[in-house]
């Protein structure tokens, strides 16, 4: 870029998605006027619960549209410290707590308070896209942790531990994950939690799928090692509200303290009008529950459905044990995941996000957060392009 504005290393560091393409390809299909299903958005496709948005309606005619703390509303985080004790056997006071514009900005604040050039970030793969990105452009360095599609993913301590190096700072958890609907259980979480206070890290668990498990249990592993784990969770995927940007990080409060800090010369606070909403989710958990449950089923019913008709195809496709998504093998399509992609997008109309930036090649990623008729037309159009 030359003239005036030169781009600073940290941007050019960046790396562009490798979906971008299919992205872009898809965009063209659909201004064409073709049906393309699109299986990549990870958001609910409930709308967000009714008392939820009563609650961000009546904030409005109160006029609670001004500046908040930078941390939160007060009743918000002591709502998130009850919510800590009550479903996670957490001890993490208000003041101990942050309010955040969505659960990336909490583990960017995270990131950027606890890292320096150098540090090496221990993160499983497959991995949520944009864990490696944000820990590189703090200046330190991802270190990915392979799991395999045989075990469904499943962190192995042994092989986390091996990766441990004097530059080792941080270990980054997703359980549920995403892209792989893993949930790590209570034995493989307390070797981990075991294994960072052996070797004084840090660890960030990002809990955002928490309520949205089928076969397994769900634990934080701050129950095991509290000194050592920042919590991160969010409205956004159990109470459907994406587009609402409130997420919430809990832990020692010297990290809060440090993360409000950034936050407060960055986005100032989440929307005031989201945290009431947010508020109303939390306390009045029991309406909240009934949702979730909701939600839950449908999400299972629907798991079940799109898993056994990828393995019918002969796309082999672990089941996953909380999210709501799926990965699976494409090799037999075309043995690169871009190209496996692109045929998918061309061939079956349906638009699949590839496994390259989640650090899992061979794969593809698909959202079940999508009605029955939908699941069963893309596993028509899939089947298409399998038999051909």
């Amino acid at each position: 870029m030359s003239g005036p504005f030169q781009l600073s290393a940290r941007a050019l560091s960046l790396k562009p998605s490798s979906t971008v393409a299919v992205s872009s390809r898809a965009l063209e299909l659909r201004r064409q006027g073709i049906d393309v299903i699109s299986m990549s958005v990870g958001e609910p496709d409930f709308d967000t619960p009714a008392h939820v948005k009563a609650a961000a309606i009546h904030a409005i005619e109160s006029g609670k549209t001004k500046y908040t703390a930078v941390s939160g509303i007060a009743e918000l985080r002591e709502a998130i410290s009850a919510k800590f004790t009550r479903e996670n056997g957490l001890n993490h006071a208000p003041d101990a707590v942050t309010v955040t514009s969505g659960g990336k900005q909490a583990l960017f604040n995270a990131f950027f308070a606890l890292l320096n050039p150098g540090d090496e970030v221990l993160i499983p793969a497959p991995y949520w896209v944009s864990y490696p990105e944000m820990v590189a452009f703090t200046g330190a360095v991802p270190v990915p942790v392979p799991t395999t599609p045989e075990s469904g993913f499943m962190l192995d301590p042994g092989v986390l531990e091996a990766l441990v190096t004097p530059r080792t700072r941080m270990i980054v958890l997703n359980s549920p994950g995403n892209p792989t609907g893993a949930v790590f259980p209570p034995e493989v979480l307390q070797a981990v939690a075991e294994l960072a206070q052996r070797h004084s890290l840090t660890i960030v668990s990002d809990e955002m799928y928490e309520h949205l498990v089928y076969d397994a249990e769900q634990v934080s592993i701050g129950r095991y090692a509290p000194e050592h784990t920042l919590t991160v969770n969010g409205a956004s995927k159990a109470y459907a509200m994406t587009g609402w940007r409130i997420g919430y990080a809990g832990g020692p409060k010297g990290v809060i303290a440090a993360m409000n800090a950034i936050q407060s010369q960055s986005t100032s606070n989440a929307s005031s009008v989201s945290q009431y909403a947010a508020l109303a989710a939390l306390e009045q958990h029991e309406e909240t529950a009934r949702f979730v449950e909701m939600a839950r089923n449908a999400y299972r019913e629907r798991r079940d459905f799109i898993v056994a008709g990828l393995n019918a195809l002969g796309l082999p496709t672990p089941t996953p044990q909380g999210a709501f998504y799926v990965m699976t093998d494409i090799t037999s399509i075309h043995p690169g995941e871009l190209e496996a992609a692109r045929i998918i997008l061309d061939d079956a109309r349906v638009a699949v996000v590839p496994g390259t930036d989640f650090g899992a090649p061979g794969q593809v990623r698909l959202s079940y957060a999508a009605g029955m008729d939908t699941l069963a037309e893309v596993l028509r159009r899939i089947g298409g392009v399998v038999s051909r």
